[in-house]
């Protein structure tokens, strides 16, 4: 029989249709077709992206050239810009106010579209792939993303970080090759301003962070669980909106992902990617979209907010009830969907799932951290 459950954390509805239960062999996704032509991302294509503010893995005397084992380039069409004439006039006082310059009490509002857009390209690889990327890139990957992210939130006309990843044409990647992006906004996005009045009525309720209760919660039951690292915790939540919906979630409580510490950042590299492999093998075609939900920088939510990874696969087509009510419904229980990723056998899974290094250039042992210690100096802005 169908059942109604509350997400506690957007309080959202969801109808878990377990009549309706599918396995990863029941969804049909149509696969991307292979492009022709010339990748802008491809090793020695560098001169075909806008200027880079970020590398790892090359002399910094060398930009835009090749040696890099991350890049981080202006998106070369922006959906915010800091090119707007406004977008110098907003006062320090005015972040994440939304006011700007206009009458707060207008009907129809609205502001320059202020702000950042940027693209993490995150191998010289061109096929690689989050469940395939080796330890070493996974790790350069999510150094430059906390790089950009403590860069970024210097500038107080930005006031929140919106880091996503979308894999496969029906997830709204335009380009094959595997990479990242970062939008920083003007204004809190609603979601998160949703999350945050949720996660501060718990706390105000029982002195805890909600999310911290949900993951004591999901480790207790089990039965959601996929896996449990030694600082995060991997499940599909119990008010999944989506069929195989997945959080990563850090056990240690954190408001800001760009707080990471070096050892959590390597355990977090790790838990990615196998928990990209163990959909990478247990579907044919696997399109999803991966949403970092961080603090914003508009204040002081230390106490009750909690940072965390929500993997959403697009093998569902929202349709009338959904748009219409805010109501999802999963065909998969999240029971089931933890069942089915913790039976896939990452030990025996072959190359990929020990994702061998890229055969591009590479930095020395040495400089593994370089972004974690050296950001706060601007050692790494261009």
């Amino acid at each position: 029989m169908p059942e109604l459950r509350r997400d506690p954390a957007s309080r959202s509805w969801v109808i878990i249709a377990t009549e309706r239960s599918r396995r990863p062999s029941d969804f049909r996704v149509p696969r991307d077709e292979r492009k022709s032509g010339v990748c802008p991302f491809c090793y020695g294509n560098e001169h075909m992206t806008p200027p880079e503010v970020l590398a790892l893995g090359r002399d910094a005397d060398c930009p835009n050239d090749k040696g890099w084992s991350v890049r981080v380039v202006p998106n070369k069409f922006p959906a915010l810009t800091l090119d707007s004439p406004d977008a110098g006039g907003r006062a320090a006082s005015e972040r994440g106010s939304g006011d700007g310059p206009h009458d707060p009490g207008e009907l129809f509002q609205r502001l320059p579209a202020i702000g950042v857009h940027e693209v993490l390209i995150e191998s010289p690889n061109h096929d690689s792939t989050f469940g395939t990327h080796s330890q070493s890139q996974m790790e350069d990957i999510l150094e430059a993303l906390v790089a950009r992210a403590r860069a970024l939130s210097r500038d107080r006309r930005l006031s929140y970080l919106q880091i996503f990843k979308n894999w496969g044409r029906v997830a709204g990647a335009s380009l094959e090759h595997t990479h990242c992006q970062l939008i920083a906004t003007p204004i809190v996005p609603a979601v998160i301003e949703e999350e945050l009045a949720t996660a501060r009525e718990h706390y105000d309720r029982t002195g805890e962070c909600l999310y911290c209760a949900i993951v004591k919660a999901e480790a207790a039951e089990g039965v959601r669980v996929v896996e449990r690292s030694d600082r995060f915790l991997v499940f599909c939540p119990y008010a999944a909106r989506f069929p195989f919906e997945t959080w990563i979630v850090p056990l240690a409580h954190s408001a800001r992902f760009e707080d990471i510490e070096v050892a959590e950042l390597a355990d977090l590299a790790r838990t990615l990617r196998c928990t990209i492999r163990r959909f990478e093998l247990g579907f044919e075609t696997f399109p999803y979209n991966l949403i970092w939900h961080t603090s914003p920088w508009t204040g002081d939510f230390g106490a009750y907010y909690h940072w965390h990874l929500e993997l959403v696969p697009r093998l569902a087509t929202l349709a009338g009830f959904e748009l219409g009510t805010g109501y999802y419904i999963n065909p998969t229980a999240p029971e089931d969907a933890a069942m089915s990723l913790r039976e896939c056998d990452l030990e025996n899974a072959g190359a990929g799932a020990r994702a061998t290094e890229t055969t591009a250039a590479r930095p020395e042992d040495e400089t593994r951290g370089t972004a974690l210690r050296g950001v706060e100096e601007g050692a790494l802005e261009k």
